[in-house]
């Protein structure tokens, strides 16, 4: 059986369970929505799609944000998908629609930007290099995920998370190319275009 997760730091997935850890607004402090706003640099009336959206949370702010952008947010687990599908509702913010992986074919080659915020540790390869192909020519993602490099009160274990040069070079060898990098308290941050060979 094909283990989509081969490639992965981390062994085993996020725990629905612990959903309400991804709830606490307190994450802002440490990585402001604002901050990836602007890593994102979203065009006017853009689609970006949340890759791993979790509960949603940044979704909802970077829709709050920019009102004229679509906003898709997707997971794969169906406990979370449905959370953050009610909390969009609760929220009553208009330009944000939660999406099933199986929504994903008619996208492919059509996103202006893609947000994989505190998933790459999660990530097998071979959805890593899928990923950039759902990116429209020109389009950029922001990979931002938890360091390895930094003692941290939040997150995951520093053994299952990468460091920023570990990132950095896993990003290389599936197919993108950096643009630019920042480090927040306990967060790296890429800005990433897909690679095409000459």
């Amino acid at each position: 059986m094909h283990d989509h997760r081969a490639g992965a730091k981390q062994p085993h997935p996020f725990d629905p369970a612990r959903a309400a850890v991804l709830d606490d607004p307190a994450r802002f402090a440490y990585l402001d929505p604002a901050a990836i706003v602007a890593l994102l640099d979203l065009p006017a009336d853009a689609t970006l799609l949340d890759f791993g959206t979790g509960t949603g949370m940044y979704a909802i702010e970077i829709a709050r944000a920019r009102p004229d952008v679509q906003v898709l947010a997707l997971d794969e687990n169906p406990t979370m998908l449905a959370h953050a599908a009610q909390r969009v509702v609760s929220a009553n913010i208009a330009n944000v629609r939660t999406i099933e992986p199986s929504e994903l074919a008619p996208l492919r080659g059509g996103v202006d930007r893609i947000l994989a915020l505190n998933v790459l540790h999660e990530l097998g390869d071979e959805v890593l290099r899928d990923l950039g192909t759902l990116l429209r020519p020109g389009g950029i993602a922001v990979v931002a995920d938890w360091s390895s490099d930094v003692e941290r009160p939040h997150g995951p274990p520093r053994e299952h998370t990468y460091g920023v040069d570990e990132a950095r070079a896993r990003l290389a060898r599936s197919g993108f190319r950096e643009r630019s990098a920042m480090t927040f308290p306990f967060h790296y941050a890429f800005v990433v275009t897909v690679f095409v060979p000459a």
